[in-house]
């Protein structure tokens, strides 16, 4: 069985999307779908003192009909800041230093223009940390055709799944029937029963940037998926 996952690109995401890229064998970067303002492409949350906080990429929108990875960066030095933010409120987390210089190089060499190529860095750099094998693609390599359901089916057979590993939100638009004519099987992420971990600034909260879990918990931080 060949387990695939389609997703569009996130801005350091939390937890449980890189537990649904450790659950597949290949993850595809869906990019090639419009850009949403306020959304988790180019923002996340962090702790601090005050509650969870949101650190964001200043991108900019030039139209309704704008792809994610069209979308461009207009602040030049935004890198510089978000580390700063970063390493102000985890220095103090037990395994920062242990991860700060690779992160600290990721962020100092994150010059792309392009938010798409920006948010694949942090993928894969913390997908190397967590030890996540899974292979990574764009999907316009795919050439994929037709509507919403149909380009992802059409995703999952040019990759030779039988296997769609999907989050819990497409249960609103995703058509069933059509996967399992093709001979794909559906199945649904559950983000319900994460167990909590020992986390900075009281209390606790689930839906913060991976690198919450990473400085918090170290290389025990896959166990928390």
């Amino acid at each position: 069985m060949k387990k695939v996952a389609i997703l569009q690109s996130n801005y350091i995401p939390w937890k449980g999307y890189f537990d649904l890229i450790k659950s597949v064998d290949v993850f595809v970067i869906y990019d090639e779908v419009q850009y949403t303002k306020n959304d988790w492409r180019n923002r996340n949350l962090i702790k601090t003192p005050t509650g969870p906080s949101w650190i964001t990429i200043p991108c900019r929108q030039t139209s309704l009909a704008q792809k994610i990875y069209e979308t461009q960066v207009t602040l030049p030095n935004w890198n510089v800041k978000h580390w700063n933010t970063i390493k102000g409120n985890y220095t103090r987390a037990p395994y920062f230093k242990k991860y700060e210089e690779v992160f600290y190089q990721t962020y100092m060499s994150s010059r792309s223009e392009f938010l798409s190529e920006i948010n694949l860095t942090f993928i894969k750099t913390i997908n190397g940390l967590l030890g996540i094998e899974t292979t990574i693609i764009d999907s316009r390599e795919l050439n994929l055709q037709g509507d919403k359901n149909e380009r992802l089916i059409e995703a999952v057979c040019k990759l030779n799944g039988n296997y769609y590993l999907s989050g819990p939100a497409a249960k609103s638009y995703l058509d069933e029937k059509a996967f399992h004519d093709k001979g794909i099987e559906v199945a649904w992420m559950d983000y319900t029963k994460y167990p909590e971990y020992q986390q900075l600034y009281p209390p606790f909260t689930h839906g913060v940037s991976i690198l919450d879990l990473i400085f918090n918990c170290g290389e025990s931080a896959v166990n928390y998926f």
